[in-house]
């Protein structure tokens, strides 16, 4: 019996380490042509245009008149049964802090791998309004993890909250069904 254990946990942990040592060349992963490109900034504007009229979403509007940034990710995809996997590609727009304006956009492909209790998929429209300086930063950095080099907090946090207090406000709708607990690594 206890091989069979240390047997499996070694099967486990080896098939874990191919997952993290091959999650950096999903994230290279870019659009190559100006078609996908286009095809991403449209879809983009279309999720951006959906969450401002959804009358839910009213907490995005009145944060987004000081957000120093907005990454809008038009589909993250989440699936896995004991090993899964989560990522989409999104656009980046900063705001210049002198004239107000809006820069042109920036692409961004996030993703993270996890191991542990879990199952199900789930497509997902994520709108991250960066509200700090620290949280543009980061963003600009190589590679950074939500969470840990910068605070997220699920908008909306409730009545009376201070949005200027988080790094990250993350705004999302999902359609499907994704349960469990895991341990993850995100790139």
């Amino acid at each position: 019996m206890r091989k069979k254990l240390v047997w499996w946990l070694t099967i486990c942990s080896l098939i874990t380490t191919v997952f993290f040592l091959a999650s950096p060349l999903v994230t290279n992963a870019r659009a190559t042509t100006y078609h996908e490109l286009e095809n991403l900034v449209n879809k983009a504007t279309k999720t951006f245009y959906d969450f401002m009229a959804d009358p839910d979403m009213g907490w995005v509007r009145s944060n987004l008149k000081k957000a120093k940034a907005i990454l809008i990710i038009p589909a993250s995809y989440k699936g896995g049964f004991i090993f899964g996997a989560e990522g989409g590609t999104g656009v980046l727009l900063a705001r210049d802090e002198k004239t107000g304006k809006w820069s042109y956009p920036a692409f961004y492909t996030m993703g993270s791998v996890s191991f542990g209790l879990q199952v199900g998929g789930k497509v997902s429209e994520i709108i991250l309004l960066i509200m700090t300086e620290r949280g543009k930063a980061a963003l600009l950095s190589p590679s950074f993890k939500l969470g840990a080099d910068i605070s997220v907090a699920a908008g909306p946090v409730g009545a009376g909250a201070e949005a200027k207090t988080f790094d990250v406000l993350a705004f999302a709708r999902s359609k499907g069904v994704f349960g469990g607990i895991s341990v993850s690594g995100a790139v």
